[in-house]
Formats: C-alpha cells, sequence, structure tokens
C-alpha cells in the first residue's frame, strides 16, 4: 500500500501487561484474543471468557494469544488481516 511502518516481533519482544492495557485502552479485550490459538481454545475462553486482567496476563505471557496482525496508527486500531480497515486509517 505504499507506506512505511514499524514492525515488533512479539515473539521476540512482548508487549508488558503496560503496553496491553495502553494498547487495549477502552476496547474490548475479547476483540484482542487470538481465536484460533490453542489455549484459547483448550481453555473454552469463548464459552468462558477470563477477566479483563487474566486476559492480559495470558497475552503478556502467551504473545500468540494476541490476535494478529496489530496496526497502530494514532489511536486507531485493526486487529487481524483486514485490508478495507488499513486503507481507512491510512488516508
Amino acid at each position: 500500500m505504499g507506506v512505511e511502518f514499524e514492525s515488533r516481533d512479539l515473539d521476540k519482544e512482548r508487549l508488558s501487561e503496560a503496553e496491553l492495557e495502553e494498547l487495549i485502552g477502552d476496547r474490548d479485550y475479547k476483540e484482542f484474543l487470538n481465536t484460533r490459538n490453542e489455549l484459547y481454545r483448550t481453555r473454552k475462553m469463548k464459552e468462558h471468557p477470563p477477566s479483563r486482567a487474566e486476559a492480559i496476563k495470558l497475552m503478556a505471557k502467551e504473545p500468540n494469544l494476541i490476535r494478529r496482525p496489530v496496526v497502530l496508527r494514532g489511536s486507531q486500531v485493526v486487529l487481524g488481516f483486514d485490508e478495507a480497515a488499513y486503507r481507512k486509517i491510512i488516508k
């Protein structure tokens, strides 16, 4: 799309709980959970979602539990691959 961006490998440089708190902000934290992750499925998080605090601790410890990619531009956040949403935030 002709846009330069900064990339962060969450497996090598994990997000801290504080960074996740800031990233999620007032948004629904459940949107940040990767429903394809094995931990998500084995813990049946869809039926029994963790509390916000527990989810943040789990995402900080297990970065694959975070839905990716996470694309930020200012206060705008796009989770997962969504080309239309990317085009919207780069305007």
